[in-house]
């Protein structure tokens, strides 16, 4: 099939629009994009020196949500499906993913990196990475009205958070702090809401705030507007109030900017637990005996394993997830201007680029 993409030449350099041909081999389908989101990992990529996999050219996004038009042997069930595909699929032969750890998976494919990704008419892709979507004209199953476009953010925007979430052993009744709430962030406060925390959201743009505070968040804190220690006080009032201790507190660091960064680890409590969810290539200096000190836990988290597709999409589409007050549509052909929005900072909504007829 002939596809047609936005190619990377070299970072930094505006993408071009190039035609290749595109077959599915065995265990593959090739996916008619619907919408394809823009991340921050994607700027990192463009702008940041960020090294990918798959040397450029190479067409970027890993955030996708199609139609399966074509299949490779063993693949063809899938003929004519909506489907949201992972952001990183693991092999799931290997001894990481048999025991359990497909996130290090050595043969993971991570889309937009090791291949060519979704910024593009269509997408290839291993076919154990798609999450079946249902009928979204059936209202019973679709009661939010969501297109899907929309759906497309829940591959990474909002899976990322969810396995960070569950990995943190988060519970009905803790608090959760979010350390950046655009993109993420804001999904993962509203995941943790629907999970029955306590969330306190924290971020310099006040718009995302304003949002979150009717989404799921108990409290919305400016760091940029207190110094630390008053900061440190207001983030742990909810819990002094609720009698919540610090070995329930969830910290998690989804701004991927240093300040963030090293926000989130001064909030950290006696028994206390960091997620670092946000990447920068940025350095960022820590005591790190802090951990000893407190008997605390940091905890990296990459992507999500497709097994915990299903469950996040079921939480969108029951509407204890919101995606449209957070995401902007924008053609696809705008993907130049996009990234420069982006990157400057003019956009606080999740953009997700789609193709043109």
């Amino acid at each position: 099939m002939r596809v047609k993409s936005w190619m990377v030449q070299s970072p930094g350099e505006p993408m071009v629009l190039e035609e290749r041909d595109e077959t599915a081999e065995a265990g593959e389908v090739l996916v008619e994009v619907a919408g394809c989101g823009v991340c921050h990992t994607d700027l990192g990529f463009y702008y940041d020196g960020v090294p990918t996999r798959h040397p450029f050219p190479l067409t970027l996004g890993h955030e996708v949500s199609g139609r399966v038009v074509e299949s490779g042997e063993g693949a063809e069930s899938w003929i004519g499906r909506e489907v949201i595909v992972a952001a990183v699929i693991p092999c799931g032969a290997c001894e990481a993913c048999k025991s359990g750890r497909g996130a290090i998976c050595p043969e993971q494919i991570f889309l937009g990196c090791d291949v060519h990704g979704g910024f593009a008419t269509h997408l290839r892709a291993p076919a154990r990475g798609l999450c079946p979507v249902p009928d979204l004209s059936d209202q019973a199953k679709n009661p939010q009205g969501l297109d899907l476009p929309a759906l497309s953010v829940i591959a990474d925007a909002v899976t990322t958070p969810y396995q960070a979430i569950l990995r943190s052993g988060l519970e009905a009744g803790d608090l959760a702090v979010f350390v950046g709430a655009g993109g993420i962030g804001g999904f993962g406060v509203q995941l943790a809401a629907a999970l029955g925390a306590v969330v306190v959201a924290l971020d310099v743009n006040q718009e995302r705030l304003d949002l979150l505070a009717s989404h799921g968040a108990s409290m919305t804190l400016r760091p940029d507007q207190l110094d630390f220690k008053e900061l440190r006080r207001q983030v742990r009032a909810p819990a002094k109030e609720r009698g919540i201790p610090t070995w329930r507190q969830r910290i998690f660091e989804t701004s991927g900017t240093p300040q963030g960064q090293a926000t989130a680890f001064g909030l950290l409590g006696h028994g206390g637990y960091l997620a670092v969810v946000g990447y920068t290539p940025a350095k960022v200096e820590l005591r790190l005996s802090n951990l000893m000190a407190l008997d605390a836990t940091a905890q990296g988290n990459w992507g999500c394993l497709p097994e915990h597709y299903p469950a996040v999409l079921d939480l969108v589409l029951s509407g204890k997830v919101a995606l449209e007050p957070f995401v902007e549509r924008r053609p696809l052909s705008t993907i130049n201007e996009t990234f420069e929005d982006q990157h400057a900072r003019r956009v606080s909504k999740r953009v997700i680029l789609v193709p043109e007829a």
